[in-house]
């Protein structure tokens, strides 16, 4: 396994027969990093050793995702639901000392974030989510902007195979096409980053779980969004970029203040990928929330 975030241990902890890989560092309160599409956890290299300062930082792969294992979906695409991968993680930080935690999630991380402060109020303390709005807002408000803007949302959740098969025919292009295309300063991904990216994309299965990611996010994750609509008791901090689709589409703010009891809102100067465009900044509102 390849040194992924300077000073951190990389490591694997088998939850419910589902092998989780993380890296961890630092010592304090405990903190939960997840990350998004179609990244793996070394999307918070510059962000983690920040935190890892005041917090024991666990930063880890989604099922699905990087070096975590990736099973099957099933055809109701619960294997992948937000609720089930939320499980995998809190099972983590159990195993790991962690009975309660902090977590903050980027894109797909931050989806799970969401549902795992819903189902697990005692043990999130504290809830961030970065660039994204709730899956269900997005789903209920889709027009030509944001279908075209986040085509992949539809592209991959086709059935058949369809997604699997016209990524797999050349992995490492996709994955460059996707970050140039969210980023606000490509120039500000580093091409060791993007190369791990690539070399966990390059697995089949990989393709296969990031897919059913997002068929579940367009089914099952709706299903227990509805049934479970009650404001988040914890402090939610929503931070997104300002150069991103979600700014242009959608009040980032406003649409997640139902959804919790306390909402910090705050925008940077990027565009997606926050924490590789501005490590600096994104760590630091990072680091201010989880002390406060």
């Amino acid at each position: 396994m390849v040194l992924l975030i300077d000073g951190f241990e990389n490591d694997t902890l088998t939850v419910d027969g589902v092998e989780i890989a993380f890296s961890v560092g630092g010592e304090g309160p405990p903190v939960l990093l997840l990350h998004g599409y179609p990244q793996t956890r070394a999307m918070w290299r510059r962000v983690a050793p920040v935190l890892a300062e005041r917090c024991r930082v666990v930063a880890a792969d989604l099922r699905g995702y990087g070096d975590s294992d990736k099973p099957p979906g099933g055809p109701d695409h619960s294997g992948y639901s937000k609720r089930a991968m939320a499980k995998d993680q809190v099972g983590l930080m159990e195993s790991l000392g962690h009975p309660a935690f902090a977590v903050a999630g980027h894109d797909r991380g931050g989806r799970v974030a969401h549902r795992m402060a819903r189902d697990h109020p005692g043990r999130v303390t504290r809830v961030a989510v970065l660039d994204i709005v709730p899956t269900a807002t997005l789903f209920a408000t889709a027009r030509t902007p944001f279908a075209t803007a986040y085509y992949h949302w539809f592209f991959l959740i086709q059935p058949d195979e369809l997604p699997e098969r016209l990524i797999g025919a050349d992995p490492e292009w996709f994955v460059r096409y996707t970050l140039r295309r969210w980023a606000g300063d490509p120039g500000a991904l580093r091409e060791e980053d993007v190369r791990e990216y690539v070399r966990c994309f390059r697995d089949p299965d990989a393709i296969r779980a990031s897919c059913e990611d997002y068929r579940a996010a367009a089914s099952i994750d709706l299903d227990h969004d509805r049934e479970d609509d009650s404001p988040m008791t914890q402090p939610l901090l929503v931070l997104w970029g300002v150069r991103g689709a979600m700014e242009r589409l959608f009040d980032v703010g406003a649409s997640w203040r139902p959804l919790a009891a306390s909402v910090k809102e705050q925008a940077i100067d990027c565009g997606h990928f926050l924490a590789e465009e501005r490590p600096a900044e994104t760590a630091a509102a990072l680091s201010a929330f989880f002390s406060a």
